[in-house]
């Protein structure tokens, strides 16, 4: 069966081609960073103008590189949650369309899922059951996954996500948008042992995170520098940096290690822009063999929003018999606010 899949829930639009048989055929992606770049963040209506814009451009991209034409589409599947509202109806909309023009059936995606399973697209792949750790802009939790569609919460953040704690600290050190690959390059600079920064909940006891104290941390050491006479120079905000990254890395990875403990699995799958980060990766394979256990990570090009991983959840959930491949049904609505845990919901 091939799958048309579509991603527009925030700053990126995506479309990609998976075949259930043969997997991932093609996918296309276009950023709007350099957009939002002047606004220092998301401006929710101008993504979705430009999502309207790139959506059908990328679509015919996505089926030629696959050397694929429309009438070889066997179903469309696309993001219709969380995210921003507007965005998500304008993948959604042209999915819905898209399936009816075709008399094809429509398989709405929770994102996060798509996310979960992306790194089932790497080689090698995990397999089942495994620990994941959804480390995105606006979501931080760790979860149990015994199949697809069999998710179990195992913590999650009270507060900001270790994105947006990325985000944020990044604004305060005065670096642009997307400030979270700006710090983590700024980082590779700084010396982490500079400045001490707190680790929240880091021996809390449970999976549960919190990072908005790591923030009023760093806003403390910025308001410092300025009493003092002036702002941090250079080396301090790399040093800076370094030390915020370091604060927020060694949680994730405490609270992943922890995880893998608590419930005796030897897999951990970390999925989510984040997971792009090198000092986690480079943290992870360090720490995990001491646990005889394995970090599984997308490639590279996946851990930011993207089609591919829209279409490929929707393959799997097709081949796990979670899908009712129904042609007469394309009312839809799109779920701004969507907990995984009601992802059978869909």
């Amino acid at each position: 069966m091939i799958i048309l899949g579509f991603e527009s829930s925030c700053d990126e639009t995506g479309v990609a081609v998976v075949d259930t048989a043969r997997g991932l055929l093609a996918h296309a992606l276009h950023t709007q960073i350099a957009m939002h770049r002047e606004y220092g963040g998301v401006v929710p209506e101008l993504a979705s103008r430009d999502h309207v814009r790139r959506v059908l451009p990328l679509t015919r991209k996505a089926l030629a590189d696959a050397g694929l034409g429309v009438a070889d589409v066997d179903a469309v599947a696309y993001t219709a949650g969380p995210g921003l509202a507007g965005a998500l109806l304008v993948g959604a909309s042209v999915a819905q369309a898209f399936a009816w023009a075709r008399d094809l059936p429509a398989i709405p995606i929770h994102h996060l899922e798509g996310h979960l399973l992306s790194p089932l697209l790497a080689d090698p792949r995990p397999e089942f059951p495994f620990v994941a750790l959804l480390v995105s802009g606006g979501h931080t939790q760790l979860m149990r996954v015994d199949g697809v569609g069999r998710y179990e919460l195992l913590g999650e953040t009270l507060d900001d996500a270790a994105g947006e704690a990325f985000d944020k600290s990044a604004k305060l050190l005065g670096l642009g948008y997307p400030g979270g690959p700006a710090l983590a390059a700024m980082a590779e600079r700084g010396d982490a042992g500079r400045f001490e920064l707190p680790r929240p909940m880091l021996h809390s006891g449970d999976l549960d995170f919190s990072f908005s104290g790591l923030k009023t941390a760093v806003l403390t050491r910025v308001k410092a520098a300025e009493k003092d006479g002036g702002a941090l120079d250079e080396q301090a905000r790399a040093d800076l940096a370094a030390a915020t990254q370091a604060a927020i890395v060694d949680v994730l990875a405490a609270k992943a290690e922890k995880a893998l403990k608590q419930t005796g699995l030897k897999r951990l799958v970390v999925a989510g822009g984040v997971g792009a980060n090198k000092r986690l990766r480079a943290r992870l394979a360090q720490s995990l063999p001491r646990l005889k256990a394995r970090a599984y990570f997308p490639p590279l090009e996946l851990c930011t929003d993207n089609g591919a991983m829209i279409a490929f959840a929707a393959a799997e959930r097709v081949k796990a018999g979670l899908v009712t491949l129904r042609r007469d049904e394309h009312a839809f609505t799109v779920r701004p606010r969507w907990d995984l845990a009601d992802v059978s919901a869909c």
